[in-house]
């Protein structure tokens, strides 16, 4: 099959690079168009229950997660000048486009009792008219003689003040958004600048655009870094432009062709797609590498350019295919996992791998073929001394200190297998967000003065209009919310309670010993003031629907991490069921905080069975490679070992298995497998030509596919490596993972694979190994060289 497509990719070079650039200029018309995400992508299936309860709490009550939250801690809040500034400071907030409403402590509002009329008014409780600092100390204790505000936009004990900006939910989903978040910084620090203060933010919107933004500067950084580190290798390794600009050119290419995918498919750029281009860029560049490497052996042997290009196409293609392949069977996994962005990365990232195969079959062996043949200072690195001690050091080992690597491979299985035993499973909302960042100590500022930010709902549906403003209604919500008040994770509640009680206060006058909840007579007296009839529902209205059947408990709560959630869901749902009985009330707990968690406990097990099935599928192309599953567990063993290796390390440095880390596997799995196809793809064709000499077919594999491998390995150990310099933990931590990975594969696949091979020469070298499926071309299966020079002539003639 290779000796024909040798063929036809040389004797059709202008068809194939016309047809390439084609394909290249309409993909890149669509990358232009490919935008940023700037949705919440949810982690759960639309057919989970939690998804479910959450989008029926969004339909009755709308979003909750649509607040950014400006705090300031200062014990002169309340002086006159400093009081001024910050009520200037909200009117300008609120003249940002897509703010829609603002919460702070200059326009509260008291509940005044109003006999004549029977009904309260609602008062701001600091009047714009305020001139001195006696009115404003006087304001000010009406104001703290409030308990509704307590907690909710100010904590006395720490002098700390909230500002709640309410932000248009359709504007969130749009670019729109970056503006607006940066007009509201902009302002911010105007004020922290004038006011010699400091402001801290959170809120799930503005955390999103923050992110997002960093995504974006990221997307370039990491694409420009691995782009420096292939042209820096390449060069040191081959000494040549050439083998420099080619590949590049075609990784890049590849690079256009994903970006015109992800717009063609309707995707946009997340935290993960947004990897998609530097990995295709480190990825990419092993193929050149390898078929670099084979050209340049080819053409010392005997001289003839168009032969060595022909025989690169035969000998390694099947190979290259192969690793290709496996790599991206790593990314493809993703794809049976129900999170869209999971699904997305992993459909674009398999199929351009793919993509990159493609091009660099075609343009390698194509390029090459027009330009000069290599001169004998770009052939010297086939003789590197430095290159060339490390394989004759590595050869040793695998031939004289075999014992020595099994002793090494069974204490790394040994520690491995304990170290294992010690990793931990937990999940973070600001899970990548590192604790140097301001985005995480605003969020844990937050959370010492607040009790958190995240949000946690509870859904009361009393299954009959007029329910909710039944007093055993109120008694039942009332003992719930005490229960919940014992959880140290959770802010106050806020519900219709303390509406009502607020209202009990005003109706006696505002005396703060009052704000408790009415009894059964003052009810009706109470109500009757709350102006609650026919569809309007007054100032509760945020609080139950219009038919006063389902009402709401909003919590804040710290960011816990999912393995303590998961306790803490179990014990709501227990409290819950203790109070209402399921006969008479439906009660839902729900929110971003139970989403988030319930979201990355379902990724987490699917990537394990992603994990899974990339172990299949790969032990499964080996089959087909090979023939032989004495070879397949041959083959596995040394890359199965690196991942012990690094779930070990883990576990003793205790990095929590989580979405990102977990990706980790699949992909360093895929990659690290590409090196054992290549050394024993090269190994049995040296067994073809030794007539079966084990030892020196283990030799010989060595010394030409080793180069290679120790090439591709610094290559791919910087390429991951960029990663670490992200602002993102989980990216961090898939950097360098990947890349302590497979330094330990390539360890593994030249010290461990040729002792394996020496040592157990008889039982693994089959009949079936001996003839393959996938068969190798003998030395001297070549087309017809003269009739390729005579095309080669004419389309350098045309």
């Amino acid at each position: 099959m290779w000796l024909k497509v040798s063929s036809i990719i040389l004797r059709n070079k202008i068809l194939l690079l016309s047809i390439l650039v084609a394909i290249t200029l309409f993909l890149g018309y669509h990358a232009r168009k490919v935008e940023m995400s700037y949705e919440y992508a949810s982690l759960i299936p639309k057919k989970d229950q939690a998804y479910k309860d959450y989008q029926n709490f969004v339909k009755v009550f709308g979003e909750e997660g649509n607040l950014i939250i400006i705090g300031i801690q200062d014990s002169n809040f309340f002086q006159i000048e400093r009081f001024d500034a910050w009520k200037q400071f909200c009117d300008d907030l609120s003249k940002v486009e897509g703010v829609e409403d603002l919460l702070s402590v200059s326009n509260t509002y008291d509940l005044v009792k109003n006999v004549e009329k029977r009904k309260f008014e609602v008062v701001p409780i600091f009047p714009d008219s305020i001139s001195t600092q006696a009115e404003i100390d006087e304001q000010a204790d009406i104001f703290r003689s409030l308990p509704f505000y307590r907690e909710l936009v100010y904590n006395p004990e720490t002098h700390t003040y909230l500002l709640a900006i309410t932000v248009n939910k359709d504007k969130m989903h749009t670019k729109a958004r970056e503006k607006m978040i940066k007009s509201i910084q902009k302002i911010s620090h105007n004020f922290e600048e004038k006011e010699q203060v400091v402001l801290h933010y959170s809120g799930l919107p503005y955390i999103r655009v923050v992110n997002s933004i960093k995504i974006k500067r990221e997307l370039y950084m990491f694409s420009v870094l691995a782009l420096v580190i292939c042209i820096v290798v390449l060069f040191l390794f081959f000494r040549s432009f050439k083998a420099v600009i080619f590949p590049v050119i075609i990784v890049l290419t590849g690079v256009v062709w994903a970006m015109g995918m992800l717009s063609l498919f309707g995707y946009k750029i997340t935290i993960l797609s947004g990897m998609i281009p530097p990995l295709l860029i480190v990825i990419g560049i092993p193929n050149s590498i390898y078929m670099l490497n084979k050209f340049h052996h080819e053409y010392v042997r005997h001289g003839n350019k168009i032969k060595a290009l022909q025989r690169v196409i035969i000998k390694i293609g099947n190979a290259t295919f192969l690793t290709n392949l496996t790599t991206a069977s790593g990314f493809a996994t993703f794809i049976i996992v129900k999170s869209d962005i999971l699904r997305q990365f992993g459909i674009v990232a398999s199929l351009n791998i793919m993509g990159l195969f493609v091009l660099s079959l075609l343009l390698i062996p194509i390029i090459f073929s027009f330009i000069e043949p290599p001169s004998t200072r770009h052939l010297k690195h086939l003789n590197n001394k430095f290159v060339s001690d490390i394989i004759d050091k590595l050869i040793f080992i695998s031939e004289k200190r075999r014992k020595l690597v099994y002793a090494v491979a069974l204490a790394i299985l040994g520690v491995g297998f304990y170290g294992i035993t010690l990793m931990k499973s937990s999940g973070y909302m600001v899970d990548d967000i590192p604790e140097h960042d301001p985005v995480y100590k605003d969020l844990k500022f937050f959370e010492s003065n607040f009790d958190g930010l995240m949000p946690l709902e509870i859904m009361v549906d009393t299954k009959r209009p007029g329910g909710v403003m039944n007093l055993a209604t109120f008694k039942k919500i009332d003992q719930l919310e005490k229960k919940l008040a014992e959880y140290p994770e959770l802010s106050p509640p806020i519900s219709l309670l303390n509406l009502l009680k607020f209202s009990k206060q005003a109706f006696y006058n505002g005396r703060e010993d009052y704000y408790s909840l009415p009894n059964n007579r003052e009810q009706n007296f109470i109500l009757q003031y709350a102006r609650l009839g026919g569809n309007d529902a007054g100032m509760l209205h945020s609080f139950i629907d219009s038919a006063k059947q389902v009402t709401r408990i909003s919590i804040r709560m710290k960011d816990v991490g999912t393995k303590r959630m998961e306790e803490l869901y179990a014990d709501f749902i227990a409290d819950v069921d203790s109070i209402f009985p399921a006969d008479n009330y439906d009660v839902t707990v729900t929110g971003s905080s139970v989403t988030s968690f319930k979201g990355t406990q379902y990724l987490l097990k699917n990537l394990f069975t992603s994990l899974g099935l990339a172990i299949l599928l790969i032990s499964i192309f080996m089959a087909i490679m090979f023939s032989s599953w004495r070879m397949v567990i041959m083959s596995l063993t040394p890359n199965v070992i690196p991942l012990i290796f690094t779930a070990a390390i883990m576990g003793f440095s205790g990095i929590p298995i989580k979405a990102s880390t977990i990706l980790v596997f699949s992909i360093a799995f895929g990659i690290s497998v590409d090196n054992t196809i290549h050394f024993l793809a090269k190994y049995r064709q040296e067994l073809i030509a030794t007539g079966w000499d084990i030892r020196r077919s283990v030799v010989l594999a060595l010394k030409e596919t080793g180069v290679s491998m120790l090439y591709t390995s610094v290559v791919l150990f910087f390429g991951f490596g960029i990663f670490s310099l992200s602002g993102f933990g989980g990216t961090v931590a898939m950097g360098v993972l990947v890349s302590l990975t497979l330094l330990v594969a390539v360890t593994s696949n030249l010290i461990l694979l040729p002792s394996l091979l020496t040592s157990l020469d008889r039982l693994l070298t089959t009949r079936s190994f001996r003839e393959p499926l996938l068969n190798i071309y003998d030395e001297e299966e070549d087309i017809e060289l003269e009739e390729l020079k005579i095309k080669d002539n004419h389309n350098h003639n045309g």
